[in-house]
């Protein structure tokens, strides 16, 4: 974490961190396209899990200079009904470390993990998981969904999740969606270029349907995030945090300080 900052982050996300080590998928997990601007991953939350990734961040604990998000996923032999413990235990394991927790539901790697986005099961999820935190010293809770989720259960998602208790959203997770031309397996998630319109999408969706209910919530916008001006235009669009991925591999590590130059730029 200590080079995240050297590079100019802003805040740095952890994860996703499983309650148990597990491997990634079998095969192939990471490829790139590089006419496309696209990236692709199957990785299935390869984790040290939760006790090591613990002790990785703690032994940063010194120099913290900008939030850590930590993001929390289900092992993939849990069954979904049984996903609450998993999520409950990453909560307690942080508590002394994370700024705020972002509860993955919408990998298309771990199989049957998007299911937690329905409305009975976000209900079975966040509940608990908001009424532990609220036990302890408030620490956000972020939501990070689907980007391939329809408009209207979009901002239904969202309006629920806010009922809950919710303190924001990521926005978006990678997609199963192809554009023409693409060579990668129909298994995995996209990130990059094709993935910007909608991202995109969801935060305009995300900042509709909340209205002055979204006072106080933090909207994080991901998903094909490539250049400065991109960053800035999600800022200008509602976003509060901007999170990239690809960028590092299309525009490279100055990427941060490029933004916020662009940034300081478009605001003076």
């Amino acid at each position: 974490m200590k080079e995240w900052w050297s590079l100019g982050c802003g805040f740095v996300e952890v994860g996703t961190v499983t309650p148990r080590a597990q491997t990634a998928n079998p095969g192939k997990i990471m490829d790139r396209d590089l006419k496309l601007q696209a990236m692709w991953n199957k990785m299935g939350f390869p984790s040290h899990g939760g006790e090591e990734t613990f002790y990785n961040i703690a032994s940063y604990a010194p120099y913290y200079r900008t939030p850590i998000f930590v993001n929390i996923g289900k092992n993939r032999h849990t069954p979904n009904e049984s996903a609450v413990q998993d999520y409950l235990s990453l909560v307690d394991q942080f508590r002394p470390l994370a700024d705020a927790y972002v509860v993955n539901i919408s990998s298309p790697n771990t199989k049957g993990l998007r299911d937690l986005q329905s409305k009975a099961a976000l209900t079975d999820l966040m509940g608990p998981i908001i009424d532990r935190v609220s036990h302890f010293e408030p620490t956000p809770v972020l939501v990070k969904l689907s980007p391939d989720l329809g408009e209207e259960i979009l901002a239904e998602t969202v309006l629920h999740c806010h009922s809950l208790g919710v303190n924001g959203f990521v926005l978006t997770n990678t997609t199963l969606s192809r554009p023409a031309g693409c060579h990668f397996p129909a298994e995995g998630g996209l990130s990059g270029a094709p993935l910007k319109h909608l991202s995109q999408r969801a935060l305009n969706v995300a900042v509709q349907s909340l209205g002055k209910k979204r006072d106080g919530l933090l909207l994080v916008s991901a998903g094909g995030v490539l250049t400065p001006e991109d960053a800035f235009q999600r800022l200008q669009m509602g976003a509060d945090l901007v999170q990239i991925y690809s960028a590092l591999i299309f525009h490279g590590p100055q990427f941060f300080h490029d933004a916020a130059r662009r940034y300081n730029d478009g605001n003076s």
